[in-house]
Formats: C-alpha cells, sequence, structure tokens
C-alpha cells in the first residue's frame, strides 16, 4: 500500500481467502484492505496516538440517524455524551480533494451538527467547522480535549 502523510503504526495485516486484510482495532476484527481502509486505520491510529482522542468515543463505518433515515460515516468522534462531535471521511489516496468534495460533505455532515469534520486521502487532510454561510478551515486537526 501507499505511504500516507500520517504517522507509521504497527499494522497488523494477514491473508484469508487470497485477500489481504487489515486489522480493525475500533471493531475489532479484520478487514479487506482497500487503498480507503488503508488511510481509515492510519488515520484513527493519528487520532489516537497523536492527538489523544479515546478510542472508546471513535466509532468506524457507523450509522447515524437523520430524520428516520440512516447515514454511513468513515469515522465518527463522539463527545462524551455521546453526541456526534467530529465526522471524518476518508478517501482513497489517489482521489483529488475538491472544493466540490467539500460542498457535499458538508451539506451531507451538517445534518448531524457535529462541530468539525475532516476530509482526508491520506495525502491532504482538512479540518474545518461548517457555518451557516461559509466552511471555517482549521490550521490542524484539534486535540480531543480543545474539540
Amino acid at each position: 500500500m501507499q505511504k500516507l502523510n500520517l504517522p507509521p503504526y504497527d499494522v497488523k495485516l494477514r491473508k484469508m481467502d487470497g485477500k489481504i486484510h487489515i486489522f480493525d482495532p475500533i471493531r475489532k476484527k479484520f478487514l479487506v484492505l482497500t487503498p480507503e481502509e488503508w488511510v481509515r486505520q492510519h488515520f484513527i491510529q493519528f487520532l489516537i496516538h497523536y492527538k489523544n482522542y479515546p478510542s472508546s468515543l471513535i466509532k468506524a463505518e457507523s450509522g447515524l440517524k437523520y430524520h428516520e433515515r440512516k447515514k454511513r460515516t468513515d469515522v465518527t468522534v463522539f463527545n462524551r455524551k455521546m453526541k456526534p462531535l467530529l465526522l471524518i471521511e476518508c478517501k482513497a489516496p489517489e482521489v483529488k480533494i475538491t472544493t466540490r468534495t467539500f460542498s457535499q460533505i458538508a451539506n451531507y455532515y451538517s445534518q448531524f451538527q457535529a462541530k468539525y469534520m475532516i476530509i482526508t486521502n491520506g495525502m491532504e487532510h482538512y479540518c474545518f467547522r461548517p457555518d451557516a454561510k461559509e466552511l471555517i478551515f482549521e490550521k490542524e486537526i484539534p486535540e480531543f480535549s480543545d474539540l
């Protein structure tokens, strides 16, 4: 897999049914290794080990309910009252992040009233807060204690 613009970690891989799988410590199981999963696992480890996010408040590919409709998020970080605090959209490294991507993600995710959103392809990472009129970009990914 491609080297990312994220700190390396001790990746647990194994081959099953002719496919490479990566261990997801959040879901506590091995998953088929795709470029998007590679980014998701690296970003989760970055949040836990470098930004002090409690792993117990992180959910991967979780469903959130909005007006009786379920939506799937790549990564959701909850506050201690289990309300969505940060929503993360992970793309494969070869997927370009464009202004259109931001608009689509902001419209979709603003329904959940999360305080922050992140879009990453493992090479570029954008953290922003949706506002009624614009996206307010952060200079860096915040520590959990700063959310």
